[in-house]
């Protein structure tokens, strides 16, 4: 195949994992010490992929771990996604290598507000780019072929598997297969230069990618033993407009918690139960709807958070809070 017939992706970079430069192959743990990033460019230059898996338009956005994203980041990434496929009509996707600490949460919100005609694909490294088996060429590769495909909307992808957005986890701090999708469910595999689907992406979408400008707070509080209702009620005074509870299975707060979310509700707070484990779908009690608290259905609490800030941000009721966590 020629380089002029080769299908145009574009890659964003925001730092990270992926882009990071270590002191040494074996520095796998505290390689951002050394604060070298690649910019965009320089990533795909080293890792020769364009060309050859296809053509591609690399652009900076940010050069930061991904533990510094911020919503605000979420917003300027959504826009220059927008930009990057109306300055290049001829665009089969975009890939953003992205930090791993925070990328579901990244992939997750870009899901939400993805309006574009083409996909967005979210990749990353468990390990730096100099590192010993650095992971982070095959996943760009592999990104870059997803985007490609030809199937529209947000996926991540990471180690050979196509991941949902609002079902992807990060269940490992060190391995290099770290993402999974909750109850096992892949979108697809790469398999060398072949993408394979197993089932259809689900459609998300639905908002404003402008709303990613203006979220309000919303604040996780996590259950354990003796909690007592003082991090919710802190978080209210703090300004708080939502709150997610990310309880014990199935889906529940200690006594006083459940109070502390009955008194943020009677103030105006909007208050999501969500469930601090890796999977299963959160059904509301028969008290927890009386109190005006809404499940959070499938979604773990830090994506519940980023969909109840949406919610609020375009100023749903308790009424589409709601339906918006059903069909979630």
């Amino acid at each position: 195949m020629t380089d002029d017939i080769l299908p145009l992706v574009g890659v964003i970079g925001t730092g990270g994992t992926i882009a990071s430069v270590g002191a040494g192959p074996f520095d796998l743990r505290d390689y951002p010490d050394t604060g070298l990033k690649l910019d965009a460019g320089s990533l795909v230059e080293r890792t020769g992929l364009d060309g050859v898996v296809v053509r591609i338009v690399a652009k900076d956005f940010r050069s930061i771990d991904s533990t510094a994203i911020t919503p605000d980041d979420w917003h300027g990434l959504a826009q220059l996604c927008e930009t990057m496929a109306s300055e290049n009509p001829d665009m089969a996707g975009i890939v953003v290598a992205h930090g791993t600490a925070s990328l579901e949460e990244t992939a997750y919100a870009l899901s939400l507000v993805h309006a574009l005609p083409i996909p967005v694909v979210v990749t990353g490294a468990m390990r730096p780019t100099n590192g010993i088996s650095s992971d982070g060429p095959a996943n760009l590769a592999a990104a870059l072929r997803v985007a490609a495909a030809g199937r529209n909307g947000v996926h991540v992808v990471m180690d050979g598997d196509i991941h949902s957005p609002a079902e992807v986890l990060k269940a490992d701090t060190m391995r290099l297969d770290a993402f999974v999708s909750r109850r096992g469910r892949l979108l697809g595999e790469i398999d060398g230069a072949t993408v394979r689907w197993h089932r259809p992406t689900p459609a998300f979408g639905g908002f404003a990618w402008d709303l990613l400008g203006r979220l309000p707070r919303v604040d996780i509080a996590f259950s354990h033993v003796g909690a007592d209702g003082c991090a919710i009620r802190a978080f209210v005074q703090a300004g708080a407009q939502g709150i997610v509870s990310a309880g014990f299975g199935p889906g529940m707060a200690t006594p006083a918690e459940t109070e502390a979310m009955a008194e943020a509700v009677q103030s105006g707070v909007a208050v999501v139960q969500a469930f601090r484990g890796g999977g299963g779908r959160v059904v509301a009690t028969t008290e927890q709807k009386a109190f005006g608290i809404v499940a959070s259905g499938d979604l773990a609490p830090q994506k519940a958070r980023i969909l109840l800030a949406l919610c609020l941000a375009r100023g749903d009721d308790a009424d589409r809070i709601r339906d918006a966590f059903y069909s979630a």
